[in-house]
């Protein structure tokens, strides 16, 4: 599978600019099989979801929809969602055969998310082109229990706003969730500053299952990172190193 992921500046809570934005770096775009997205990037990581958050067949997952069809394409990102009543941090993904959801379970606190949004209750994982993917975002990183591999997943992605000052967190925490789960893993960050003063450094990465980049970035620089990942590889080292026989069994509640 071939993967694109776009490390970007996001404009402050204007999802017409960044739709506008994205298409032109998709149309330009080299071939790939999965395009991965930052966290929020409709609008940027922004408290006050009574301005921005759109229905559940809003404008964002329409135009994923069109960026699928059109390029033939799996799509991931998350956006602002109103449903029933509560907001949430949805993590779309769009497929050419196929549409799925996560709504992100672990809300921000220092930010105060877990007072504008309502957290999500399931793990989501999707299966496309014989890969099984497990859908993340941003804060869940930290929380290796909800991530860990039941045998369940071949590639973890979490997209994400995590600024500058935990940038040595983000990467190594990734690193560790690559290792531990046997994964490959996609952490997509965005660049730049927000309308809150918060710089992010990006420091996206393509991990392959021993932690080691596929493909990682410059920080503070816009970038497409493009890497393949194969599933025989994946197998190969599993059945070599068997960790995974070894893990503890538990329940998430």
């Amino acid at each position: 599978m071939k993967i694109a992921a776009l490390q970007s500046p996001l404009y402050w809570q204007d999802r017409e600019a960044n739709l506008a934005y994205f298409s032109d770096l998709i149309d330009s775009l080299g071939e790939a099989d999965l395009l991965v997205l930052p966290e929020m990037f409709t609008t940027g990581f922004s408290m006050a979801p009574e301005q921005i958050a759109e229905a559940a067949d809003g404008p964002s997952l329409r135009w994923l929809r069109d960026m699928s069809q059109q390029h033939n394409i799996a799509i991931t990102g998350s956006v602002a969602v109103e449903e029933n009543g509560n907001f949430y941090n949805r993590l779309y993904w769009v497929s050419p055969e196929s549409e799925s959801h996560y709504d992100k379970h672990h809300l921000f606190r220092m930010a105060g998310e877990h007072t504008h949004y309502a957290a999500g209750s399931e793990r989501k994982i999707v299966e496309y082109q014989g890969f099984r993917l497990c859908l993340q975002v941003c804060y869940d990183l930290r929380f290796p229990v909800f991530c860990r591999n039941r045998n369940d997943y071949d590639v973890l992605i979490f997209v994400a706003n995590w600024p500058e000052p935990r940038r040595h967190a983000w990467s190594s925490l990734l690193t560790a969730r690559a290792i531990e789960n046997q994964s490959y893993v996609i952490g997509v960050n965005r660049v730049g500053e927000d309308g809150n003063g918060i710089n992010y450094s990006g420091d996206s990465v393509i991990l392959d299952y021993l932690g080691q980049p596929l493909a990682q970035t410059i920080a503070h620089t816009p970038a497409i990172l493009t890497a393949e990942i194969s599933f025989a590889d994946l197998q190969g080292f599993r059945e070599k190193f068997p960790a995974h026989l070894d893990a503890d069994d538990f329940e998430l509640r």
